[in-house]
């Protein structure tokens, strides 16, 4: 078997994702989730210009071998670009393999680790109590573990909340020309986010898993603040709580708070994370197939996870495509130390794009048993869908200086 061809579709069923598909010379195609929410155009050109022509008459079936050749090929290694190209293409020949193998991709591997994976879903609102009626309506669809976060007084905007009441999913602007600015306080922020818990334990109780993403806006003092604030109101995680670049970091919030902690979604390799891992600093290691090198990598992500009592807790926003999280829920099947899995649905044009294997059942994801990965796509219901230039926001304090988004 060689592969032939190997496509790249572009697609914005209301935002753009980026789908790699492999065409071998027996007829078996594998497709891959290439999205760089953002920057999407410069993993298109990365693939097109440098990666397809190398893929050309190769063994789709020498999954390692491929990707060592374009990892250590390169010269220039990791970074989200070159990461999201090469877990394209590794998620692409998985699929290929498990279709050739007549296997759901599970099973090759390893087999099920667990009957369903447990997933948990956003819930936002406005202001405190329109966040408690979200979290109610995610608790009546079935869910164990739910996001919260809440619109702050004398913010405008707040990472997490969408001003849609209607459609509380879209909180990021996904139709952007050009980056919109919001303004942040951490003052402000640090006030109000134990009243928020404080509110909804008061409400639910403890039965249910409460998470929170704070979005990289914290120094690590403050972050050990929050989570020692946070404490009494046993959080599943505190998400994101400061940039990882100095994995350091978190040793000074670990030291003050038994909060557990969650990192990992703008990670590339297990570079990113091995000082996190190995001096056990965080709980969840939140990589994604898409931007961490496919499912090898994050494989050997996991693996080293493992010996550390990390568990896994894998990105699953709406700017990963259907491809990716079917992709990931294969992997959760099979992982050991899983922890859980992040999952917003898609829109519907988005789903009949990417007509998929998975479901949703009572608080947790099932992948199917379909042979790959479960998910394909429609190219002519695709390309009625034409990119748009789309960026995430920039953030200021409220000085006007550049901050984290």
């Amino acid at each position: 078997m060689k592969i032939i061809d190997a496509k790249v579709i572009v697609t914005c069923p209301g935002r753009n994702f980026v789908t790699l598909k492999v065409l071998t010379d027996e007829g078996v195609y594998g497709l891959g989730d290439a999205t760089l929410n953002g920057r999407e155009l410069a993993v298109v050109s990365y693939l097109q210009d440098h990666v397809v022509p190398c893929l050309i008459g190769r063994d789709p079936q020498q999954i390692e071998d491929i990707w060592q050749y374009l990892y250590r090929g390169a010269y220039w290694r990791r970074g989200p670009v070159t990461m999201t190209a090469i877990a394209a293409v590794d998620t692409a020949l998985w699929d290929i393999k498990a279709k050739i193998a007549g296997l759901p991709l599970y099973q090759l591997l390893g087999g099920k680790s667990r009957d369903g994976v447990m997933v948990y879903g956003h819930a936002n609102g406005g202001d405190i109590e329109e966040t408690v009626d979200e979290v109610a309506r995610y608790i009546e669809l079935g869910y164990k573990a739910i996001r919260a976060q809440s619109g702050i007084p004398g913010l405008s905007s707040t990472y997490g909340v969408s001003k849609n009441s209607k459609d509380r999913r879209h909180y990021e602007p996904a139709d952007a020309a050009l980056p919109t600015e919001s303004r942040w306080s951490t003052e402000k922020y640090m006030t109000f986010v134990p009243n928020l818990f404080d509110r909804l334990r008061e409400k639910f109780g403890f039965e249910y898993h409460l998470l929170h993403d704070v979005h990289h806006r914290l120094t690590p003092i403050e972050a050990a603040r929050v989570g020692k604030d946070l404490e009494p109101y046993r959080l599943f995680w505190m998400e994101d709580s400061v940039p990882a670049e100095n994995q350091e970091s978190f040793r000074l919030i670990r030291q003050h708070t038994t909060t557990p902690l969650a990192v990992g979604e703008v990670f590339n390799s297990i570079h990113d994370c091995q000082q996190l891992i190995t001096e056990q600093l965080i709980d969840y290691i939140r990589t994604t197939v898409v931007h961490a090198g496919g499912i090898s990598h994050l494989r050997r992500i996991a693996n080293l996870a493992d010996l550390y009592h990390v568990r896994t807790g894998s990105h699953g926003a709406t700017d990963l495509s259907p491809v990716c999280m079917g992709a990931a829920l294969h992997f959760d099947t099979w992982v050991p130390n899983f922890g859980i899995q992040e999952y917003m649905p898609h829109t519907e044009a988005t789903d009949e794009v990417f007509p998929h294997d998975y479901h949703f059942a009572d608080g947790y994801l099932y992948p199917g048993n379909k042979p790959g990965h479960g998910v394909d796509i429609n190219e002519e219901l695709a390309a009625e869908y034409p990119y748009k230039p789309a960026y995430l926001p920039v953030n200021r304090l409220q000085d006007g200086t550049l901050f984290n988004w």
